[in-house]
């Protein structure tokens, strides 16, 4: 069953992601006392009662500049209009119906999109006079709601029941006619004229069909503010789906957007920009940082966007360390190649500062690409791709014994506390995605961290690992006979 899409609307501050998250049944969205918090769409599904939905969070409806930020947000917020099945348009009825409610109501009711007027904040006996005097607006009967404290929604299942209905009727009609069409197709059609039309491509249009039917690859697009990871998206998915512009920290939510790119499918994730934590103090931008935190948890490979006048500042390796940490698989983008000067001079130091301050993973990939102008991107989803397989690599345990033995005969383990030598003396792969490892000794509390390191790059050099975070355990065999 198709889901009814449904666009929030309305100015700031009204509640629209406080409704969202509670049509999606989780905190998807940042809720906020501060105007204007929400600045790109945002999908999520949903449900009301028995009803599928597939819910809209919007930007608040403001007049500006042509050239403003806030003229920027309201044209996604008339795209995610003309694309809804219906428009939830929501007032604070505890503030009444104020000029621009009026302003923009006139907008929506000249759009061919059905509108259902939502007064919130409707709890207790507050919000009234707001309820009444929304009639005004001449969007019909307002459907009174609290989103915060989840009252009303059976009255806005009511009012959305008519346009599930129709879309349903729409649906039903359209199968009816491409049934038609394909009888007829068969009737008039020989044999040689679809071979001929197959010959000629009449399929070309078509999505291929995904190699891998599983759940799309999580990738997560992280960096300092203002480093183009908005525009990259963009310029990967082919189409203006996020708000960009020279402002500094012009994404606020961390926002997810699916893409296929060569048949793979990808979840591709927006983020705030990271500042460092001690230039925090809003509690605003704490809630999207937090937001970006939990992206790259959440993710299976992240991108670090840097700017290549800035290349791994002392910001990107904290951001850097972070994901090698989480365990997430890293690939760096040094964005604004186009504009670089001094470009063997960039490389040179970016290759230093990963040798020197980034130790913990070695053989880190990095693309240089132009996300404006759309240049290398083919060669970064590859490397993407490629560092991804390496994330997932497992290694049976009879070439990894083998290996030990190899290495522990080239250079044996040191002496224990008691002058007794430590023996490794079973490996194998706990899991992929990190590839974690766990080693069985005879004294792991005894074995130096040096010969961690080592066994650690020698798994690197023997199995392909560069690049992604390697876990190794150090476990304390079990004596048989302890318990005899």
């Amino acid at each position: 069953m198709k889901p009814l899409t449904v666009a929030i609307i309305g100015r700031p501050n009204v509640g629209k992601s406080t409704l969202f998250n509670r049509l999606a049944g989780r905190r998807l969205a940042i809720v906020h006392d501060t105007p204007g918090v929400t600045r790109d769409r945002r999908f999520a599904d949903g449900r009301l009662g028995d009803m599928p939905l597939r819910i809209v969070d919007t930007a608040g409806l403001e007049e500006a500049a042509a050239d403003a930020l806030e003229t920027r947000m309201r044209q996604q917020t008339e795209r995610a209009l003309a694309e809804a099945d219906v428009a939830l348009m929501l007032i604070d009825a505890r503030a009444g119906v104020t000029p621009v409610d009026e302003h923009f109501a006139q907008v929506l009711r000249e759009s061919p999109t059905p509108v259902v007027l939502v007064a919130n904040k409707c709890e207790g006996g507050a919000g009234e006079a707001g309820l009444y005097e929304a009639f005004s607006l001449g969007l019909g009967e307002p459907v009174p709601l609290s989103a915060e404290h989840g009252t009303g929604l059976a009255a806005l299942f009511e009012a959305l029941l008519p346009h599930e209905q129709a879309l349903h009727a729409r649906l039903d009609l359209q199968h009816e006619a491409e049934g038609a069409t394909d009888d007829a197709g068969e009737a008039d059609t020989a044999p040689g004229d679809l071979e001929a039309r197959a010959a000629a491509g009449a399929d070309d249009d078509a999505e291929p069909e995904p190699e891998d039917p599983g759940r799309p690859l999580n990738l997560a697009i992280v960096g300092r503010p203002n480093t183009g990871k908005s525009t990259l998206v963009n310029r990967l998915i082919g189409d203006d789906r996020l708000l960009t512009g020279p402002e500094a920290g012009v994404t606020r939510d961390a926002i997810a957007v699916d893409w296929v790119h060569d048949g793979r499918p990808i979840r591709l994730v927006d983020t705030a920009g990271l500042r460092r934590k001690g230039r925090i103090h809003e509690s605003l931008e704490k809630l999207s940082v937090a937001d970006t935190l939990n992206a790259i948890r959440l993710a299976e490979v992240v991108v670090l966007m840097m700017d290549a006048d800035m290349v791994l500042d002392r910001q990107d390796l904290t951001i850097a360390r972070m994901v090698v940490e989480e365990g997430r698989a890293l690939v760096l983008a040094v964005n604004k190649w186009d504009a670089a000067a001094d470009r063997q001079g960039i490389l040179k130091r970016l290759r230093d500062r990963l040798e020197t301050s980034l130790t913990q993973v070695r053989g880190v990939p990095y693309v240089t690409v132009s996300a404006l102008q759309g240049r290398n991107l083919d060669r970064l989803m590859d490397t993407v791709l490629e560092t991804h397989a390496i994330w997932n690599r497992r290694v049976s345990t009879g070439r990894l014994n083998r290996w030990l033995a190899a290495m522990t005969g080239e250079h044996p383990p040191p002496m224990g506390q008691h002058g007794r030598r430590i023996r490794l003396r079973y490996m194998t792969q706990a899991k992929a995605r990190p590839p974690t490892f766990a080693v069985f000794c005879s004294r792991p509390e005894d074995l130096p961290d040096s010969y961690v390191r080592y066994l650690v790059n020698g798994l690197r050099d023997a199995f392909g690992f560069e690049g992604v975070p390697v876990r190794l355990f150090m476990r304390k065999s079990e004596n048989p006979y302890a318990k005899t």
